[in-house]
């Protein structure tokens, strides 16, 4: 049986699980994290630009915020991939009724304020970082295709797929532990990774090292992760499974961020 989550707000007005205590997004907004964070962190749009295909993994789907940031980066990109395969495990996954509730909050937030550069040699690539406007636009109509097939609460793999079936979203309403072994057997390794959650103080399991030790068997060569979390247990988990990590400038206000990658 899965259990789905219960929606409700901090007093900010940001989307709250009373299960682990936690937002959903940071109180700056979850576009631009997912802008900044996961696109920037991984290179993209750059990196999957001109490729037949290019795989994402994310350990934790939750709003589905960066698959929707990552959907409309690949749509505006003329340069883009022709296959963008997007995985993402979720335990506790919203009804569609809630997860509209939280979008129709999220989408009508003010845009959150451009980030800084960053220096040359630690540059994420991504013009997509600092957009607002139209971009924002864009993706609550993204929100509304994503609810139109949005599945039932039920365990298991979902396959979902939009624009033609260029763009394939693979929901597995799991535990990550659970699944992440069944995907390994798969022949299909990732180019990039998400590492998102609640944080490993409120979610540990989801950023041990038996997990993380599973993505690095999922990863391609010169794959990449990135994450909010600097933690010294995320740091230390991610170099014993052989990724090469680097702090990087944080998302608004948060003063670091890391970056992975395998030889």
């Amino acid at each position: 049986m899965i259990e789905a989550a219960q929606l409700s707000f901090s007093p900010e007005g940001i989307p709250f699980s009373e299960a682990y205590g936690d937002v959903y997004h940071t109180r700056s907004g979850g576009i631009g994290q997912a802008r900044h964070v996961f696109l920037g962190g991984n290179g993209l749009p750059q990196r999957w630009q001109g490729r037949c295909r290019f795989t994402i993994v994310e350990t934790g789907f939750g709003l589905g915020i960066n698959f929707l940031a990552t959907w409309a980066a690949w749509r505006a990109d003329p340069q883009r991939c022709t296959q963008l395969h997007f995985i993402s495990f979720e335990k506790h996954p919203f009804a569609v009724a809630d997860l509209a509730t939280a979008y129709s909050a999220l989408l009508d937030a003010p845009a959150s304020k451009p980030q800084p550069p960053m220096a040359d040699d630690k540059r994420a690539a991504t013009r997509h970082c600092c957009e607002t406007g139209t971009a924002d636009t864009a993706l609550g109509e993204l929100a509304l295709d994503l609810q139109s097939v949005w599945p039932p609460t039920v365990a298991g793999r979902h396959e979902l797929h939009f624009d033609q079936a260029q763009v394939r979203l693979s929901l597995v309403f799991a535990d990550a532990r659970d699944a992440l072994p069944q995907l390994t057997q798969q022949a299909e390794l990732a180019d990039a990774f998400y590492l998102d959650g609640f944080s490993p103080a409120k979610n540990p399991e989801l950023w041990n090292a038996s997990l993380l030790s599973q993505l690095a068997r999922l990863a391609a060569p010169g794959a990449t992760l990135a994450t909010w979390s600097v933690a010294s247990g995320v740091r230390q988990a991610l170099t014993d499974s052989g990724w090469q990590i680097e702090k990087l400038p944080g998302f608004s206000g948060k003063r670091e961020m890391l970056r992975a990658h395998r030889p």
